[in-house]
C-alpha cells in the first residue's frame, strides 16, 4: 500500500493570528514495501506529514492519497477512520499513549475498537506483544509498573494490534540506551523483511543508512532533497550546510581521503566501508 502526497501545503491554525505554514507544495511518494526516511530539523515539517498520513490532519491544500482513499480539505473526519486502520503512527515517546489497566487489555483495545471480539483481540495482543519482546509474564500486569522502555514497546504493540499495512514512527528510539535503540530497530527491520512498509522520522544520519531505501530531506516545511541514502548523502557539503551531517562512516572516509585513500563512492555503512578498503 503506498502514500502519494500531491501539492500538499498545512498551515496551523489558519484564519487566526497565530497561523503558521508548516507544510509548502509537498510532492512525495511512500512506495509500497519500501524503508522510507524523513530527515530535517525541529520545525522542517517532519511531524505534520506523519499526521497527514494518518489522517489526524487535514491538507490545506491539495491531497494525500492512500490506497485509494483520498484525503483533503473537503473530506469527513468519519470516513477517514478507516486510514487509521491502515497507517498506524508511533508517536514520540509513544510509552504516552498506553492507558489500560493491564498490558494484555491496552493492547487488545484497537482491535477492539474496530469490532473484532475480545477473544480475537487478546489473541491478536499476545502475538503482537511476542513481536517487540514482552513476555508472557507481563501480560497482566499494569503497563504503569514497567520501565519506560518496556511501556513503549507495549505502545508499538498496540499500533501492531490494529495490524496496519504501513507503520508511521516518529523518533522511535528517543531517549533509549544504546541496546534498547538497537533492539527496537532491529524489530522495525524485521516487519519491514515481512512485507511491511515503514515510514521513519529520524536525526540519526546513521539509521537512515541502515536501515532506510528512501530518503526525503525537507527545510523549513520545503522538500529540498531525495533520493536513495548512498546518493543523498555523497553530498556531504549540502547536508553539512543544512546541518543535519552525514553517517559517522561517512565522516570517517572522508579522513581516511585526507589520508590519500581514495573511495570511488563514499561509503555510508560499515559494510561498504569494509569493502571499499578491501578492494580499494
Amino acid at each position: 500500500m503506498g502514500i502519494d502526497f500531491q501539492n500538499v501545503s498545512y498551515t496551523y491554525q489558519a484564519n487566526t493570528p497565530f497561523e503558521g505554514r508548516a507544510l509548502f507544495d509537498i510532492n512525495l511518494t511512500i512506495e509500497d514495501g519500501s524503508y522510507t526516511a524523513l530527515i530535517g530539523h525541529t520545525g522542517s515539517g517532519k511531524s505534520t506529514i506523519l499526521q497527514l498520513m494518518n489522517g489526524l490532519l487535514k491538507p490545506s491544500e491539495g491531497q494525500v492519497n492512500i490506497d485509494g482513499f483520498t484525503i483533503s480539505a473537503q473530506s469527513v473526519d468519519k470516513d477517514i477512520k478507516q486510514v487509521r486502520k491502515k497507517v498506524g503512527l508511533v508517536f514520540q515517546f509513544a510509552e504516552s499513549q498506553v492507558f489500560d489497566e493491564t498490558v494484555l487489555k491496552d493492547v487488545a483495545f484497537g482491535p477492539q475498537n474496530f469490532g473484532v471480539s475480545q477473544e480475537e483481540a487478546e489473541r491478536i495482543a499476545r502475538e503482537k506483544l511476542a513481536i517487540v519482546g514482552i513476555s508472557k509474564d507481563l501480560f497482566d500486569r499494569s503497563p504503569f509498573e514497567l520501565s519506560g522502555g518496556q511501556m513503549r514497546r507495549v505502545a508499538i504493540a498496540g499500533i501492531l494490534a490494529m495490524e496496519p499495512q504501513v507503520l508511521v514512527l516518529d523518533e522511535p528510539t528517543a531517549g533509549l540506551d544504546p541496546a534498547g535503540r538497537r533492539e527496537l530497530m532491529t524489530i522495525f527491520k524485521k516487519l519491514h523483511q515481512e512485507g511491511m512498509t515503514i515510514v521513519l522520522v529520524t536525526h540519526l544520519m546513521d539509521d537512515v543508512a541502515n536501515y532506510a531505501d528512501k530518503a526525503y530531506v525537507l527545510a523549513k516545511g520545503q522538500l529540498v532533497k531525495s533520493g536513495a541514502p548512498r546518493d543523498i548523502f555523497q553530498d556531504v557539503a549540502f547536508m553539512d550546510g543544512i546541518n543535519l551531517g552525514v553517517p559517522k562512516v561517512t565522516s570517517f572516509a572522508l579522513g581516511l581521503k585526507t589520508l590519500g585513500y581514495s573511495f570511488e563512492r563514499l561509503p555510508i555503512t560499515i559494510p561498504e566501508l569494509t569493502e571499499a578498503l578491501r578492494y580499494g
